[in-house]
């Protein structure tokens, strides 16, 4: 006799800054790779990207212990044993389901964000020696230039291995385990079977972290002319 399929409930997981978020940041990398290396626009227009990445890692970091429930690294950040345990039970015949970030995505997701977070900020301070510089290349040694820019180079090949990792983890949560990732990403709603209230809130508090990012890339900027 065939077991009935578990009855869902649609759960509000993600909060409306979290999710414009993932894809600012999404557009902001593309931007900057078309831009650095297909010169798709002029150069300034990848320094103000660069800007506008560091201003959101900010803003992400401060959202991380001040942000809604789901967002907040306590809440996804796990130690190693919960990791490994979670890894194990992804070949049981019940793999686990996470409201939010499970354990072994909750470091995927600290991890691009370092990434993001070097790359944004190295090329503050990296330069080609020819045309385009950082705006902070003054404010440093040449050697320190140097390593910035050998940084920045080879981060890129970081970053975009990890994107092409991420890609693939999403495709293979729906292929093999029918869990879309993207939609909840977009609505900030999951089906689930068995989900305990999160807490929210309020976007404002976003708006006010997202202004003080802003103004702090912008004094760091001002402070390093």
């Amino acid at each position: 006799m065939n077991t009935p399929a578990a009855s869902t409930v649609s759960v509000r997981v993600w909060d409306a800054p979290t999710r414009l978020f993932h894809w600012a940041l999404t557009l902001l990398i593309a931007l900057q790779y078309a831009t650095g290396e297909y010169h798709l626009l002029a150069m300034r227009w990848h320094y103000w990207f660069g800007y506008a990445t560091l201003a959101l890692i900010l803003f992400r970091a401060l959202w991380g212990f001040a942000g809604s429930q789901a967002s907040r690294f306590a809440d996804f950040v796990r130690g190693p044993g919960t990791v490994v345990r979670y890894v194990i039970m992804q070949f049981s015949t019940n793999p686990q389901r996470s409201i939010g970030h499970n354990p072994l995505g909750g470091w995927s997701v600290m991890t691009l964000l370092l990434c993001v977070a070097a790359q944004a900020v190295s090329g503050l301070f990296a330069s080609d020696e020819i045309d385009n510089e950082g705006p902070l290349v003054a404010q440093v040694s040449s050697k320190t230039m140097k390593w910035m820019t050998w940084l920045h180079d080879w981060n890129q090949n970081l970053l975009l291995a990890l994107i092409v990792l991420h890609v693939i983890a999403v495709l293979l949560y729906l292929v093999r385990r029918h869990e879309n990732l993207i939609v909840p990403m977009i609505s900030g709603r999951k089906e689930l079977a068995d989900a305990r209230p999160l807490r929210f809130v309020s976007s404002w508090r976003a708006l006010a972290l997202l202004a003080l990012s802003g103004i702090a890339v912008a004094a760091l900027l001002w402070l390093g002319r």
